[in-house]
């Protein structure tokens, strides 16, 4: 024990610059960005308390007024220990911890006091703030990471558990953090839905008690509830104004959100991995890390705090986060499963002629014994299929560059089939029960990633594809089952860590993926929306939405994830989904994300071709200001019958503006649209485009010239009472 308390004590007396100030309470901490102070203060008990959350402070002679206890009741009714900064269980405070532990003696409280904290500059813009804290009883260490972006206004956390008993201990409650707030409301945004009707957005006021958003379903885990949410402090959160923080978990699997208002109205958020049915042993010397937890605050409003994300998360989160992004023509609403060799490769003319710069194979290319002809068989049997392709990826790669368009083929690593030769062959890799009923979800089971020689045979699919054919410039990576059938062969007498060890292994995998092939874009997809979390989002490119692509539908999924995600990162493909609308439509509801096409080019007339070919390249000169331009949303399809929504470029020079009218009411009043963004000093041009062939614009605003601060406070009408009708106009500021 000695030893290991002296080693501890050596890692932190390391190089690192120690950050804490001294008052006459003890050390006070202060994480910043250039909008927002998170502060926190030790009081004379040794522990660290939340002193204060919110706008950034001008005068460091301000904090020493700063209480290191959070205001309560007279007689302290609140909880005596205030807001403690990693609220621990098993001694005094009433509420929802963010800390459960059995010791190895069977204790289960833990008291954290405070050791220290460092600070290190990642970059000109972001600092880490690093917090130890230790048990005042038990050889337990707890750090805490702290990464403040100071221009995107976003603060990244998590937690990192170890300890030094003579035994193993057992963590049940492990958040990645808790913050606190005090104010006379708050009201909270969530985001639920399901298959084809991802991403509702509904609204309540918080009242005593907890309110809980969590998933149980392993793999597939946003498929319910997605893992991010909108704080309204002191009022709903409005798009353009009132103080809102945004938040979101950076964990591919069960996670947990509560929100706790106490007996005095203050309110506390805890946010981690769900702890349900995941117990977790930790062995001495090893650390437990949570996930990360990324938030952002705004007083302007959430149209703020989202550019703040999307600015985040292209400079750091998202893989690739500044690169561009592939335009492509998927097979899957062409062909389904009914293809041949021939049959693709013909599409891949149609690529190159619709102008894309990829051809995404899809589902039921592989399975030879049990052949992926539907969804009942061949999963896990990533051979290529000789009946449909007897010369192989090879040729399809060939063939792909003949045509002048790169290839990508779609995977889904993690699952299996009953019927299937792994199947057969290894029944010790499959998550399922040795004593009941098995029940299939999709007719397929889960892969156990949590047993390393999984996780080298799912590397193994993608690498093999890879040493083959380097060429492959894609990968379309889906997930459609949950977790079901609950029991881990590996794990053995170690169930209840099988949801945390599952997605550890699943980063492991990318890990390795990326360390190997880091050029190789990639799709993360889950049965439409299921996975769509900047976990994942550290190794992928983009996400697919959702498999619903009506056009109507997409407006609303479009709007609720850009809340949380940049353009670049959303798939959005035109499709043959509600034919009732217009090609144009649906061509300029996708062009607000990262496009593609998934329909067959025969089905179109020649001016519908024209039109798609000429949409292609205007999207791709437009795409530096629609991929990386800040995003601003000016009308919401849940309030109205239109929608619009703007890209505003670098240094103000260009903008795009998308208007849609869905299902107004006949002769229905419409009114002029504000534009945000612009430079009020700076004229602009307005040019509507993605027109017809032979069509000129009708509206009144083409060809006009006006200043941004016209644009901004007077606005223009941009609307119609057509049904499902769209407008994009170019703007352009004048030299």
């Amino acid at each position: 024990m000695k030893k290991y308390l002296f080693l501890w004590l050596v890692m932190l007396m390391g190089s690192w610059h120690m950050s804490a100030q001294t008052s006459t309470d003890g050390a006070l901490i202060r994480i910043s960005t250039d909008e927002t102070d998170l502060i926190y203060k030790q009081a004379p008990n040794g522990r660290l308390y939340q002193a204060y959350l919110g706008p950034a402070l001008l005068h460091e002679s301000d904090l020493k007024h700063l209480s290191a206890f959070a205001k309560g009741g007279s007689d302290g009714s609140a909880g005596k220990k205030g807001w403690e900064i990693y609220m621990t269980s098993g001694a005094e405070d009433f509420f929802e911890p963010a800390l459960g532990i059995t010791h190895a003696d069977g204790n289960m409280s833990t008291i954290l006091t405070y050791v220290s904290s460092e600070q290190k500059a990642i970059d000109s813009n972001a600092t880490e703030t690093i917090i130890r804290l230790k048990d005042d009883q038990y050889p337990l260490q707890v750090v805490m990471h702290y990464v403040a972006y100071k221009k995107e206004n976003v603060i990244k956390t998590w937690t990192e558990i170890t300890h030094q008993e003579k035994k193993p201990i057992r963590l049940h409650r492990y958040a990645s953090s808790i913050i606190y707030f005090e104010r006379p409301a708050y009201y909270l945004t969530e985001f639920n839905g399901d298959w084809a009707k991802e991403m509702n957005m509904t609204t309540q006021q918080l009242q005593y008690g907890k309110k809980i958003l969590d998933t149980k379903l392993g793999t597939r885990a946003a498929m319910h509830v997605y893992p991010f949410f909108e704080l309204g402090l002191g009022q709903p959160a409005e798009e353009h104004q009132g103080e809102v923080v945004l938040g979101t978990i950076g964990w591919t699997g069960n996670f947990r959100f509560t929100f706790e208002v106490d007996n005095v109205g203050n309110l506390r958020v805890i946010s981690g991995i769900n702890p349900y049915a995941s117990h977790y042993e930790l062995e001495a010397g090893k650390t437990f890390t949570t996930p990360e937890f990324i938030f952002t605050r705004s007083e302007e409003g959430k149209g703020k705090a989202s550019r703040n994300l999307h600015q985040w998360a292209r400079n750091y989160q998202l893989y690739d986060g500044k690169g561009d992004r592939l335009t492509l023509l998927n097979n899957w609403e062409n062909t389904y499963f009914n293809f041949d060799q021939e049959k693709l490769s013909t599409l891949m003319t149609e690529a190159k002629s619709l102008g894309v710069n990829l051809f995404l194979l899809d589902d039921g290319w592989f399975g030879n014994e049990f052949p992926r002809n539907d969804d009942h068989a061949g999963l896990g049997d990533w051979q290529v299929m000789k009946s449909k392709l007897p010369d192989g990826i090879p040729y399809l790669v060939k063939e792909a560059k003949k045509a002048g368009v790169k290839f990508g083929i779609w995977i889904e690593p993690e699952m299996v089939n009953p019927k299937s030769n792994l199947a057969q062959k290894h029944p010790d890799w499959i998550i399922r029960l040795p004593n009941r009923e098995t029940y299939y979800y999709r007719n397929q089971l889960v892969l156990d990633l949590a047993n390393p020689e999984v996780q080298d045979f799912v590397f193994g699919v993608v690498d093999n594809l890879l040493m083959e054919n380097p060429e492959i410039a894609f990968f379309k990576w889906d997930c459609n089952s949950p977790i079901t059938n609950i029991y881990s062969p590996y794990l053995k007498d170690k169930q209840e860590q099988l949801y945390v060890d599952y997605v550890r292994g699943f980063y492991n995998v990318l890990d390795r993926i990326r360390a190997k092939y880091p050029a190789v874009p990639m799709m993360l997809c889950s049965g439409g929306g299921g996975r769509c979390d900047y976990g994942a989002l550290k190794y992928f490119t983009e996400f697919w939405a959702s498999d619903n692509t009506d056009p109507v539908e997409r407006l609303f999924i479009q709007w609720g994830f850009s809340q949380f995600f940049p353009s670049k990162a959303i798939c959005a493909h035109v499709t043959s989904w509600n034919k009732n609308t217009s090609v144009k439509f649906r061509v300029d509801v996708a062009m607000m994300c990262k496009m593609g096409f998934d329909i067959g080019l025969k089905d179109l007339n020649a001016d519908e071709l024209t039109f798609c070919q000429e949409a292609v390249a205007t999207y791709h000169r437009l795409k530096p200001i629609i991929l990386n331009g800040d995003f601003y949303r000016l009308v919401s399809p849940y309030d109205t019958e239109h929608m619009a929504v703007m890209h505003v470029g670098d240094n103000q020079k260009k903008a795009i503006l998308y208007a849609y009218d869905i299902h107004p009411r006949f002769a229905e009043s419409t009114y002029a649209v504000q534009l945000q963004g612009l430079d009020p000093e700076k004229m602009y041009k307005i040019e509507e485009i993605n027109l017809m062939p032979d069509t000129e614009s009708k509206a009144v605003i083409n060809g006009q010239t006006y200043s941004g601060d016209y644009l901004m406070k007077v606005g223009v009408r941009v609307f119609s009472a057509r049904q499902t009708t769209s407008h994009i106009f170019e703007i352009t500021a004048l030299d």
